[in-house]
C-alpha cells in the first residue's frame, strides 16, 4: 500500500508540476514495427511512413505541457507535410475513441491521432513521462528521443536535418 501512495504522490507532482523537458537525446536504433488504428479507422504501421520522417508523439488530454505543445505540433504538421514530415499523436489516455476525437476536433488536430497500446507503449519505450517525442528518419531508424515539451523550432529543426539526409 505504501508503494502504492508513493507512486500515486508522484505522479500528482508530475500532474501538477509538469516534467521539464531533458535534453534530446541522439539514437541510432532500428525502429520497431507497429500497427494502430487512428481515431478515423485507418490501419497505419511503420512502413507506411517509409521515406518520410515520422514524429511519434505520446501524450494525454490531461497533461498540459501536452496540450501547450500541439499548436505547435499543428503548425509544423501544416507547413512541412508536404516535405515529407508525418507526426502520429499516441494518445495514453483512458478515453473512449469517441471521446478522444471530440478532444480531437476541438483541438484543430490535422494530424492523425491514435490510441497507444500496450504493444506500441512496449516497442517504443517512451518512459514514465509525457510528452514524449521520438523521431524516426525516412529509413526507419529511431534518430531522436526528447521527454517533455517540444516547441515548433526544435521540430522543424530535427525536420530539416533529417529531410536533408535522404
Amino acid at each position: 500500500m505504501k508503494n502504492i501512495l508513493t507512486a500515486a504522490l508522484a505522479l500528482a507532482i508530475v500532474l501538477v508540476l509538469g516534467v521539464p523537458a531533458q535534453a534530446m537525446e541522439v539514437e541510432n536504433v532500428p525502429a520497431p514495427d507497429f500497427t494502430v488504428k487512428d481515431l478515423q479507422g485507418n490501419t497505419l504501421s511503420l512502413a507506411d511512413y517509409k521515406g518520410k520522417v515520422l514524429v511519434l508523439n505520446f501524450w494525454a488530454t490531461w497533461c498540459g505541457p501536452c496540450r501547450d505543445e500541439i499548436p505547435d505540433f499543428i503548425e509544423a504538421y501544416k507547413e512541412n507535410k508536404d516535405r515529407g514530415l508525418e507526426i502520429l499523436g499516441l494518445s495514453v489516455d483512458r478515453l473512449s475513441p469517441d471521446k478522444l476525437l471530440a478532444f480531437v476536433s476541438k483541438a484543430g488536430i490535422n494530424y492523425p491521432i491514435a490510441l497507444a497500446d500496450e504493444a506500441i507503449i512496449e516497442a517504443y519505450e517512451p518512459g514514465a513521462y509525457i510528452p514524449a517525442t521520438i523521431v524516426v528518419d525516412g529509413k526507419g531508424v529511431i534518430r531522436f528521443r526528447q521527454v517533455g515539451q517540444i516547441d515548433k523550432a526544435a521540430l522543424v529543426k530535427l525536420f530539416n536535418e533529417l529531410a536533408g539526409q535522404k
